[in-house]
């Protein structure tokens, strides 16, 4: 007998899933009886915890391009998945969770782990929501599920009672109130109509300062960008969701934007006359230019997330790669380069500022010297994962892309957690490519020590064993901390903000992993080239200054005020915090640095 679980699986395998996220529970117990007579194919993969798994299938999905498909039992496992599918769902990754529910005569009598989950994914899974109730339903839930998640770059839910799962699978019948389904999808090619793109060239064309800003929506059309670029004499900043869409070595190219970016990024939108911002939905419009100093057009394929943000003039829904090559033969090249001479000068400056300021002494590491070393030895088709927190900070400014890098992380929902079980997902989705996560010890804490034991039961299945996680050790929830004095004015708070300590490189080791504990830093490099030359994935442990800020390149003279406040008010690490950033601003003035 075929059981609607057994259907389930095979679904999956006709849609080419090839792994499925998750840990088990009786809810789910026809689907894992199913997967033993499936022999494991899709292959299941047990996390920690539901919520890392639906992490590790939003990297999955972000690192390869396919659906991500995580799965967990009734009541409390369902709720568990819930953040990292908010993190799937803000940061427009397709994901599909399959969750398990009580048996239909139990639902509505306050069952045990009876929980209304078609109301507590309505949110997260708005676009897709269902519960199967009878066999002949399957295929067509399955199916649009998929199919939703994948074309609306989004989260789908499927329900499936406990019951129901066990049930002989009949398929839908040629009749009255049955949906037939069947597989596959093409996505089509979407474009603005051609009087629109006339216009969007005459805005460029009559600019003399164009700025471009990408996101992850670019990510397809770096070439069509390069060449805008180009023809319009434009520098090019990137949301963080896109710093892997074009290379940090084009001289044209500012870097990350908003507060964790570069100061060109900052010069660029500050001085230019111009906007056309390509695939990004970045929401601080405090680093756009000022209402009414720029012409700005918008090219984005999701018309809900069309001109947002900024007084757009001209709002183009369509693909970025298709819309920008219509666009291209109409887009005039300016003769006069000083614009673009001048934000290339920007950035040859900003990047010399980096290397000084990673070379800043700090006690014992600056964390901005680990990320500018590991820069220096990435493989080129590394991927690469940072979790929130001040690791975020040094990775988007001291971490040089390259063509054939990939990186990403929790850009919208910022969740703390996410950096070790993407680079998971990513292994599965991408196993002969080596990975790197950036992870700050708060992170570590919360979830991370617990996902080096996935690692450790599933690395050897891998082509490339090389996984890295390179875990900031300072003791300190550091960016919290760093709000809270350049926001609030208030000094650290140490009952919430210091973090007990914990032997990560130690811990490595009793798992089976390589672990590298790094005080001095001499030896930075070093210790990223052995892990990245281990035959297991690695934990790299450095011993990092919490006093080094992450001061933005662009910070206000409010924000100077709080963090003086937060040093007259007795700040636990005031006088280091003084030291580090003086030594560090210092950098920006000294020759070869900001005018």
């Amino acid at each position: 007998m075929t059981t609607v679980a057994d259907q389930v699986l095979a679904r999956l395998r006709e849609w080419d899933i090839d792994c499925v996220f998750g840990y088990p529970g009786d809810g789910i117990n026809g689907l894992l009886a199913a997967w033993g007579r499936a022999d494991n194919d899709p292959t299941f993969i047990q996390h920690r915890h539901e919520e890392m798994a639906a992490f590790a299938a939003t990297g999955y999905a972000k690192f390869t391009g396919r659906v991500g498909v995580c799965v967990a039992t009734s009541g409390p496992g369902a709720i568990h998945l819930l953040n990292g599918l908010y993190d799937a769902k803000l940061d427009h990754a397709p994901v599909v969770a399959i969750v398990g529910q009580t048996n239909r005569s139990a639902m509505g009598g306050s069952y045990q782990q009876e929980v209304d989950l078609l109301s507590l994914f309505k949110d997260v899974a708005n676009e897709y929501c269902q519960m199967v109730t009878v066999p002949e339903q399957l295929p067509n839930v399955i199916d649009r599920a998929i199919r939703t998640a994948v074309t609306q770059r989004c989260v789908a839910a499927v329900i499936l009672p406990a019951d129901v799962q066990e049930l002989e699978y009949s398929p839908p019948t040629h009749e009255f109130k049955m949906v037939p389904s069947s597989l596959g999808i093409v996505k089509p090619e979407l474009l603005p109509p051609e009087h629109e793109l006339a216009h969007a060239a005459e805005i460029l064309n009559a600019g003399s300062k164009v700025a471009i800003l990408i996101g992850q929506g670019a990510r397809e059309a770096a070439e069509q960008v390069i060449e805008l670029a180009d023809l319009t004499g434009a520098g090019v900043a990137k949301a963080l969701l896109g710093k892997d869409v074009l290379s940090d070595e084009l001289p044209f190219v500012t870097g990350a934007i908003g507060l964790l970016g570069t100061r060109p990024s900052y010069e660029l939108m500050m001085g230019c006359d111009t906007l056309i911002t390509i695939g990004s939905n970045f929401p601080y419009t405090q680093f756009l230019p000022e209402f009414g100093q720029a012409r700005a057009i918008q090219i984005d394929i999701d018309p809900r997330f069309i001109g947002m943000r900024y007084p757009y003039e001209l709002n183009l829904v369509g693909g970025a790669a298709a819309t920008l090559k219509h666009l291209l033969p109409m887009v005039e090249r300016k003769t006069d380069r000083k614009w673009r001479e001048s934000t290339e000068a920007n950035v040859a400056r900003w990047w010399q500022v980096m290397e000084r300021s990673a070379l800043v002494d700090a006690d014992p590491l600056n964390p901005q010297r680990v990320f500018a070393e590991a820069s220096e030895v990435l493989p080129d088709d590394v991927i690469l994962a940072a979790d929130s927190g001040s690791a975020a900070n040094w990775y988007a400014r001291q971490i040089k892309i390259r063509p054939g890098m990939r990186g990403s992380l929790s850009g919208t929902l910022a969740t703390m957690g996410n950096g070790v079980p993407y680079v998971i997902g990513a292994k599965f989705g991408n196993p002969g490519r080596p990975a790197i996560a950036f992870v700050g010890d708060g992170a570590m804490q919360m979830n991370g020590i617990n996902e080096l034991i996935t690692i450790s039961k599933y690395w050897k299945d891998w082509a490339d064993p090389r996984l890295v996680i390179a875990v900031l050790h300072n003791d300190d929830l550091n960016q919290v901390t760093w709000e809270m004095r350049a926001m609030e004015g208030a000094p650290q708070f140490l009952p919430s903000q210091h973090l007990p300590t914990f032997p990560y490189a130690h811990y490595a080791r009793s798992l089976g992993l390589e672990g590298i504990l790094v005080d001095n830093p001499d030896e930075i490099g070093t210790a990223w080239r052995k892990a990245l030359a281990a035959d297991r994935p690695a934990v790299l442990e450095f011993i990092t200054d919490p006093a080094v800020p992450p001061i933005p390149p662009h910070a206000t003279l409010e924000q100077i005020e709080n963090m003086i406040s937060a040093v007259v008010r007795g700040d636990s690490d005031r006088w280091d915090m003084i030291k580090e950033g003086v030594k560090l601003k210092a950098q920006e003035y000294l020759p070869g640095g900001r005018n």
